[in-house]
């Protein structure tokens, strides 16, 4: 019974992307002994939690890691977070006895058949995502096919990265992900430090993304240099999101001019909007009483100085 387990649980990948004939069947074989092997060898040595736990923690105690552990985007209308494939990857590491990838099982008119799959390999339990692949990238002067092979692989680690994540947070257990989501915002909080070396970095980070520093404030409803650390940190979750296509810009920020429209005759840089419609209103209120002088000049010609 046991045997059949083993078998079954994760044989179906390699079977599918293996060739016929003798050397299919043997790579069959091959991949089948090395799947038993793995789970017998977890199943003789399985995970302490504590520990397993307490390296996690360790983990996520890092502020570079933290950086890009969290993501967040925008689902009707309400911000939802989460843990970043890398975060993900973290927690299979040290969790322990995990199995989990991307596998590319057949390709053909231009586009892949993948897999991305996760495996407890002491439980047994499996979560896979098959999907499709087209060999195509798209860029900011339109897209175009990929033929190189390092190319098509990219494309299909990049597409494949989200289902992996999706995998492995389905396998390991829902409590471990939330102590891990605290220790990265309590590693975050301690480490956020506004300088203008961080609002630089953060400015430039965007502007990949071609998000300008009026877009940023617009969103903040505050100049950059009066940014708050929480602030930061949603800033910082809204980038990873948009760097693993989670997001789309438009999901956060106001395309277009964000600042009021001033015109270029304006005293200084530090004329606000506000200063400039008061001078407008001013403007206004003065001009009629400086209208009439030509009709009272008229007035005068007549005599009406004699009456």
């Amino acid at each position: 019974m046991s045997t059949v387990e083993r078998t079954n649980i994760f044989g179906s990948a390699p079977v599918v992307a293996a060739p016929t004939g003798a050397s299919g069947q043997a790579l069959i074989q091959r991949e089948s002994q090395e799947i038993q092997a793995r789970m017998l060898v977890a199943r003789n040595f399985p995970r302490d939690a504590v520990r397993s736990m307490d390296r996690i923690l360790n983990a996520f105690a890092r502020p570079t890691l933290c950086e890009d552990a969290t993501y967040e985007f925008s689902r009707g209308g309400q911000s939802v977070n989460g843990l970043s494939i890398r975060a993900a990857e973290v927690l299979a590491q040290n969790w322990g006895n995990i199995s989990c990838g991307v596998a590319e099982l057949t390709r053909a008119n231009g586009q892949s058949e993948c897999l991305s799959y996760a495996t407890d390999l002491e439980t047994g339990f499996h979560d896979e995502k098959r999907f499709f692949v087209r060999h195509w990238r798209d860029t900011k002067k339109g897209g175009h096919p990929v033929t190189d092979e390092r190319d098509i692989y990219e494309v299909i680690a990049n597409m494949g990265a989200r289902r992996k994540r999706a995998c492995i947070l389905a396998v390991i257990p829902s409590d471990v992900q939330e102590q891990a989501e605290k220790q990265i915002a309590e590693t975050l909080k301690a480490k956020v430090q506004i300088t203008p070396d961080l609002i630089k970095a953060l400015i430039e980070k965007f502007n990949d993304f071609a998000v300008t520093q009026e877009m940023i404030e617009k969103r903040i409803q505050r100049r950059i240099d009066a940014i708050l650390p929480a602030q930061v940190l949603t800033l910082r979750r809204i980038y990873n999101s948009l760097k693993d296509g989670m997001s789309e810009v438009s999901a956060w920020f106001e395309l277009g001019p964000v600042v009021a429209e001033v015109p270029s005759t304006q005293p200084s840089d530090t004329t606000t909007a506000t200063d400039h419609i008061k001078e407008q209103v001013r403007s206004r209120v003065q001009k009629p009483a400086s209208t009439p002088a030509p009709e009272s000049t008229v007035e005068r010609e007549p005599g009406s100085d004699d009456e």
